[in-house]
């Protein structure tokens, strides 16, 4: 069946609280992103600051967007993960959540272990060659294909939050009850100083990073749960984005991605 016929619509309404040092009587502008005809890649980096050899995989995801990679081409997702933090020095950006999703995705392609750093490119193992950086091929390779699902994306902040609505249309009766939907929060440009562990010494640079994952929302409720994501003071509004996409359960294959930047609001 032709993926975009038969049309199926999926709508996720999510408040995402924001403490924000702005006035109250400020007008909200909203901003809002819609996915086009081509599929969009999705880029996972599970990586972790207590993990030596996780800088320049960081650094690497940090240059795409440079490279001409941007948000229209792949969507990059940084998870980092906890199971570093006991050789001493605990990930501020790991939670648990993001180790057990890498964990799923390996055990769903055949792999028995965990590591890092580890990229997934649209659900799959991807290891960048020796002699010859291949990204580019592998993203043009999606870029070309046909997207399983239409997605759109609006922002509206306020003086206490940001709402995040996405409309989500899996057109195949079939791959609808085999999807499901992830919205993320992400926050670019963070850096720390490493005092313990393998990279003692060191001051790590961080894009992409998901600071709160929403979901699994199965595809085929109309709508799915609403979400509140709490958005804590020190995390810095004009550098968060949110992106949503739209996987399929059992083989983490992606329908479509889309990311959208945090839009500043305007004042009276």
């Amino acid at each position: 069946m032709d993926p975009l016929r038969s049309p199926r619509t999926t709508r996720l309404a999510l408040a995402l609280g924001a403490l924000l040092c702005l006035p109250v009587a400020a007008q909200a502008a909203s901003c809002t992103a819609a996915s086009g005809e081509r599929r969009v890649a999705l880029l996972e980096l599970y990586t972790s600051e207590g993990c030596s050899s996780c800088p320049p995989a960081d650094r690497w995801v940090s240059e795409l967007p440079g490279r001409g990679f941007n948000a229209e081409r792949v969507v990059v997702l940084g998870f980092h993960v906890d199971y570093w933090d006991y050789i001493g020095w605990a990930d501020p950006y790991a939670q648990r959540r993001f180790s057990e999703r890498q964990r799923h995705a390996n055990v769903r392609n055949g792999t028995r272990f965990v590591y890092t750093p580890q990229l997934m490119l649209d659900g799959k193992d991807y290891r960048r060659g020796f002699l010859r950086d291949d990204i580019a091929t592998a993203i043009a390779a999606i870029n070309q294909q046909r997207p399983g699902a239409r997605l759109s994306l609006t922002l509206v902040p306020s003086s206490a939050a940001v709402e995040a609505r996405a409309e989500v249309e899996v057109p195949d009766p079939i791959t609808s009850g085999s999807a499901d939907i992830y919205l993320a929060l992400l926050e670019h440009r963070l850096g720390n100083h490493v005092t313990a562990g393998e990279n003692r010494g060191r001051r790590l640079v961080h894009d992409f990073v998901v600071r709160e994952l929403a979901g699994p929302f199965p595809a085929q409720h109309a709508p799915p749960p609403a979400h509140r994501f709490k958005i804590a003071p020190d995390w810095k509004t004009g550098d968060l984005s949110v992106a949503v996409f739209a996987q399929m359960r059992e083989s983490g294959f992606i329908l479509q991605a889309l990311a959208l930047p945090y839009c500043q609001r305007t004042k009276q």
